[in-house]
């Protein structure tokens, strides 16, 4: 009888046992779920471009390393007006591009491997389809990059997450002595650009200013605040705007707005 019980006690031990280091190993899991979750996501929001190490880089989401080499088109006055894939007007002025897989929204830099001139564009549409081309620019992008004339040509796409694209813009800017402006809206009608600057105005923010672009007889009105004159003060301003349901921006150079100008 001894025996029996002394074996029945050696079992109650060893489960027990069992159970506490099954209870420490789940104890430790959500702990490095949690770490890992949140590391990502804040790599592609507006900040300070001077924190960005190249040890973080390698944190960036995968699409952030898109880089490739192909072949390049542009679309222009047929689609001038319409209405792109993520809903909205395509303007042919406006330093944008189709691409298949990359998000919409999101920045890459456009490099000619002719001439090595580059243009960092938004990506606002779903295209090319047509043969192997890597992407559809805008005619303003593509006459940057003297592609305008030939129709395609041979280029380098670089993705870039939003801070990296508004520190190479500044960069730019400041060369060339000129600012940089947020595009919050772009509209075939005034009337609808006049309703977003009112909102905007009424929740205390800056007010932007319209800007009209007509070709063909055929008008759009930007929606533009600035200029800008630091990432945290773009981030600060998209958090505001994302709060009133307005995430589509994009970054705008001076050159831009004076070439809307010009061919009023």
């Amino acid at each position: 009888m001894n025996k029996i019980i002394l074996v029945l006690l050696s079992f109650v031990l060893c489960s027990c046992t069992t159970e506490s280091i099954k209870t420490a190993d789940q104890s430790s899991q959500p702990s490095v779920t949690t770490a890992s979750f949140t590391r990502h996501p804040t790599r592609l929001h507006f900040g300070n471009s001077e924190n960005t190490s190249t040890e973080e880089e390698h944190l960036l989401p995968r699409i952030a390393r898109y880089l490739k080499q192909g072949i390049a088109s542009w679309y222009g006055p047929d689609f001038h007006g319409k209405k792109t894939a993520s809903g909205e007007i395509y303007d042919m002025y406006a330093m944008t591009a189709a691409h298949k897989t990359l998000p919409i929204s999101s920045y890459a830099r456009v490099t000619n491997l002719e001439n090595q001139r580059s243009v960092i564009v938004r990506i606002n549409d779903r295209g090319p389809f047509h043969g192997k081309r890597l992407m559809d620019l805008s005619y303003a992008a593509a006459k940057r990059l003297d592609l305008h004339e030939a129709g395609t040509g041979a280029v380098e796409i670089k993705a870039l997450a939003p801070e990296q694209a508004l520190a190479q813009l500044q960069n730019t800017a400041e060369d060339q002595d000129k600012n940089i402006y947020l595009q919050v809206g772009t509209f075939g009608s005034k009337k609808k650009a006049e309703n977003l600057q009112n909102k905007i105005v009424a929740s205390n923010l800056p007010q932007p200013k319209i800007l009209p672009s007509t070709h063909r007889g055929s008008t759009l009105y930007k929606v533009q605040m600035g200029p800008i004159k630091s990432p945290a003060r773009v981030h600060n301003l998209n958090l505001q705007l994302a709060k009133l349901g307005i995430t589509e921006t994009q970054f705008v150079t001076e050159t831009d707005q004076k070439q809307i100008a010009m061919i009023q």
